[in-house]
């Protein structure tokens, strides 16, 4: 494994600013960008972030690859600290250009348009923190996700088990690309006993936890939706907020 260089060296522009803020702030302001960048106290050549005006995001994280020059950002929700967007670039100029959007609050489809290597993550911010909401912008995360991987049948498994209105009332979340189920939001889950797997070129399957017990097998992807929602317990109510 290759070790990691000194940022001096890899960013040498960066530390003749003596941060990754400053020097990201250098650009903003002569492209003439109203946006305030903070330096990171432990990695000032590294990292820095920017606040929203949106309250309902967390701050923009601004981070410098290790190993090449490079920098990727991520901004999240800020009930349950998911990524909203994502993504890496090798200039800096799209990178201010979508932490300026980020600070002024602008939609995130508006964030991509003005930063095309923004990654959207499918996730949409919900008002007053609705747990119906959050379930919802949960799968519209996994869908997207699953329709980027290359990986038909577990794209086919998130699709088949987004149509099924007994799992899709549950909110949904993934453990090493197993499909399970909550009857609450994060940041505290409520784990149904339920694992949907899609394997390669083999039998989908449906068991009670990750180590497998009560594994039955399935040929498609709708018959192990299928099982799966005839064994769901029957007295699941409606998802609530998981508070931490």
């Amino acid at each position: 494994m290759a070790a990691s260089q000194d940022p001096a060296a890899l960013y040498p522009d960066i530390a003749a600013e003596g941060s990754l803020a400053a020097a990201l702030q250098a650009v903003a302001d002569r492209d003439g960008l109203s946006v305030s960048f903070t330096v990171s106290e432990t990695a000032p050549l590294r990292a820095a972030s920017v606040a929203s005006a949106a309250p309902r995001r967390t701050t923009l994280a601004i981070s410098a690859w290790a190993l090449e020059r490079r920098w990727s950002i991520r901004g999240c929700e800020s009930f349950q600290d998911m990524a909203l967007v994502e993504g890496d670039t090798d200039e800096l100029a799209p990178i201010v250009r979508a932490a300026h959007a980020w600070y002024g609050g602008d939609e995130l489809t508006a964030i991509r348009e003005v930063a095309p290597f923004v990654h959207l993550t499918g996730r949409f911010e919900v008002a007053d923190h609705d747990p119906g909401r959050l379930t919802e912008s949960e799968w519209q995360h996994l869908l997207t996700e699953a329709g980027e991987v290359d990986w038909p049948e577990y794209r086919a498994l998130i699709e088949a088990a987004y149509a099924e209105p007994a799992l899709r009332r549950l909110y949904p979340f993934t453990s090493h690309w197993v499909l399970r189920f909550s009857t609450s939001t994060r940041p505290r889950l409520t784990v149904v006993r339920l694992c949907l797997a899609a394997h390669r070129q083999k039998p989908f399957t449906v068991s009670t936890n990750m180590t497998g017990e009560g594994l039955t097998e399935a040929t498609t992807a709708a018959e192990a939706v299928s099982i799966a929602a005839s064994r769901l317990p029957t007295d699941l109510g409606p998802v609530t907020l998981g508070a931490g």
